[in-house]
């Protein structure tokens, strides 16, 4: 089944079934090697599946869960390898939505639910996003409305206690440093990840993307999508233009972000062009999945 949360919604099943997790696997057609996250009811329920939390770990739950943030925690045997891909490591996280957390705390295990989707496409946000992919590869999606973050959860691990930032996300980088202090950023997109959404190409339409300076760009191409942060511009090649926020809201067009690709990849153009948002708080993590989406 799909479920709601505050970031995208999910594809979840039950974590510690190897069969059902197997049936995500499959309706998402997501390799065997890209590990799960696993969603928990409370900081207190993420013990059961985590052979030791460390001390910044247990400080960061208190402050952002329920909340966009996954924390990599060394597992216990009862995480089934396949939903950590045989890593030692298990992605845990409590998700800050009211209908799924009461679904959570009426079961008796953690629900596996990367986002409800087929494998690298853009994530979805609403439960027709998640009909229009997914509808007829599961059984029922419980309707939460719109996702209030619209990008997934920022993912953090830790290497000798120091902080990790695996994954940029809906919690931005400056406010895990405002608890832990300095924290090392190694998202680097890589073919055999240590934790979810580090491959190069991912969150991506079916439109090739490409980032720059739109104007420029606009030179080159013809029959176009444009999708800019707060500019609307001005060109008989613009088939269709979003702007993500005409305010310069990062938290809206982080929103905004996910959707607006979708709506742009249906449209009938033929390339979509796009331009970085200010890097800095979540526009760090808007940047990064318009670079996976442009790979």
């Amino acid at each position: 089944m799909a479920i709601p949360t505050e970031t995208v919604y999910g594809l979840a099943a039950n974590a510690l079934d190897v069969e059902a997790v197997t049936k995500i696997f499959v309706a998402k057609n997501r390799p065997y090697f890209d590990p799960l996250i696993v969603h928990v009811q409370s900081a207190e329920a993420a013990k059961e599946y985590s052979e030791k939390i460390p001390t910044w770990a247990f400080e960061l739950m208190k402050r952002f869960w329920p909340g966009p943030l996954t924390l990599l925690l060394p597992r216990k045997n009862i995480i089934p390898d396949l939903v950590t891909s045989g890593l030692d490591r298990v992605g845990l996280r409590c998700p800050d939505h009211a209908m799924t957390l009461d679904l959570l705390q009426s079961l008796s295990f953690p629900l596996a639910a990367p986002s409800a989707n087929p494998f690298g496409y853009v994530s979805p946000t609403t439960p027709s996003h998640v009909n229009d992919q997914l509808g007829n590869a599961i059984e029922y999606i419980l309707d939460g409305g719109e996702c209030k973050v619209g990008v997934e959860s920022t993912i953090v691990g830790f290497e000798d206690n120091t902080p990790v930032v695996y994954r940029l996300g809906g919690l931005s980088v400056e406010s895990i440093e405002s608890v832990t202090g300095q924290a090392k950023v190694a998202t680097t997109s890589v073919s055999n990840p240590q934790a979810p959404g580090q491959l190069q190409s991912h969150y991506a339409p079916r439109k090739k993307v490409l980032i720059g300076d739109i104007n420029e760009l606009l030179k080159d191409y013809s029959r176009v999508g444009v999708l800019s942060f707060q500019e609307k511009y001005s060109s008989e090649k613009i088939e269709k233009q979003i702007v993500l926020s005409s305010s310069g809201s990062l938290e809206e067009a982080a929103q905004k972000l996910f959707s607006s690709l979708r709506e742009l990849d249906k449209s009938d153009v033929d390339i979509i062009l796009t331009e970085f948002v200010p890097n800095t708080g979540l526009g760090r993590a808007i940047n990064d999945r318009l670079r996976r989406a442009a790979t």
